[in-house]
């Protein structure tokens, strides 16, 4: 006779069980050993005003006309902070509301401590859809964040480095005529509004060192001085670089020269650098059958020692999970950059004050 099947049943977790009093010396060693892993964020939410972010931020993109009621909104500074979290640790809307609930450094440096309610997923899409419309909201938090590194001392210095790297995005699967049809604005055949809809139509392909990338780029430019940014702009990533570097100077710094590798070799842009009082650092590409390049290779040998300094930029923003998006716009891939350069400020701030505490360097 078979036995009766026994149904498998999961034992109760003890995870969430209730705990008897710890030791306070336990508590007091973990949280020492905490303050430590948590030194940055406390260190930024001394040096960084974030109250005057959100109030650049409301003057450049109002909130919605409340008349007809409804829920309060949650205050701009607490949403700018959920902002500099998501950048700084690289989250998704889903996975930031997360890491509020279950950690305890976070609500504390977002201000929602005594919060009974955080800024659902859906709360945070909706305010950065509010800052990507326009692309207003992006630049106020980064032009913000500038001005209050000019305020601690660390103004542009050392001249510019300018550059660009690519920023890639979710690949659309298209053929040869679709792809020609998202290019011209148009919808492909037998595509449904859905389909259109969750695919990135402002994204491009390009190539680079033989290797095709399907995205964006971001031009930068950085003082050598201090290694922060001071200048950004996102464009398609098919975007010849020496085009841009009209929109990317820094008339600020101290420092009169500028350097750039050999994509922005053009006389135009030579033209643009004297036009400004600027000495020209752009390296030279060789010209057709030069064999003999020993003082051009020695010149941009020389630019690049320097130059290399503005890898170390792109390098950090990497770090930030900056080299890639997840939205399907350029204006809402915009925001997403922008706030990354904006968090990796806030963060070299806390290096360079941590570094020179009595402001030798300044």
């Amino acid at each position: 006779m078979m036995s009766p099947m026994i149904t498998p049943r999961i034992k109760p977790s003890s995870l969430w069980r209730h705990q008897p009093g710890a030791d306070l010396f336990v508590q007091d060693q973990r949280q020492a050993k905490l303050g430590g892993f948590i030194a940055n964020l406390a260190a930024m939410d001394e040096l960084i005003d974030f109250a005057a972010i959100a109030a650049r931020v409301d003057t450049a993109c109002p909130r919605a006309d409340r008349s007809k009621g409804g829920r309060p909104p949650y205050p701009t500074e607490v949403m700018v902070r959920l902002l500099f979290i998501q950048s700084l640790y690289n989250l998704s809307d889903e996975d930031c509301e997360y890491q509020v609930l279950d950690r305890m450094s976070l609500p504390h440096f977002c201000r929602l401590d005594a919060a009974l309610h955080i800024p659902d997923a859906r709360t945070l899409w909706s305010f950065k859809q509010r800052l990507a419309q326009g692309g207003l909201g992006g630049r106020a938090i980064f032009e913000a964040v500038s001005l209050q590194l000019q305020q601690h001392g660390y103004i542009p210095r050392g001249g510019q480095i300018v550059d660009a790297s690519i920023v890639q995005a979710p690949l659309t699967q298209a053929n040869k005529d679709e792809r020609q049809a998202l290019n011209e604005g148009r919808r492909p055949e037998g595509w449904s509004a859905k389909r259109l809809q969750h695919t990135d139509r402002d994204a491009r392909w390009t190539k680079k060192h033989g290797k095709s990338f399907y995205g964006y780029k971001v031009h930068a430019n950085a003082d050598a001085r201090y290694k922060l940014i001071r200048q950004a702009k996102v464009t398609p990533a098919n975007a010849d670089d020496g085009q841009t570097l009209k929109e990317v100077l820094d008339r600020a710094n101290t420092g009169a020269r500028l350097l750039a590798d050999r994509g922005y070799d053009a006389q135009t842009n030579r033209e643009l650098l004297q036009a400004h009082g600027l000495r020209d650092g752009i390296a030279r590409r060789a010209k057709p059958g030069q064999e003999r390049r020993v003082r051009l290779d020695a010149r941009n040998k020389a630019i690049n020692r320097v130059r290399a300094r503005g890898e170390h930029v792109f390098a950090g923003l990497e770090q930030l999970g900056g080299k890639c998006v997840r939205a399907m716009t350029l204006a809402r891939n915009e925001l997403a950059i922008l706030l990354k350069c904006a968090a990796y400020n806030a963060k070299r701030l806390v290096w360079l004050v941590r570094h020179d505490p009595c402001g030798c360097a300044r």
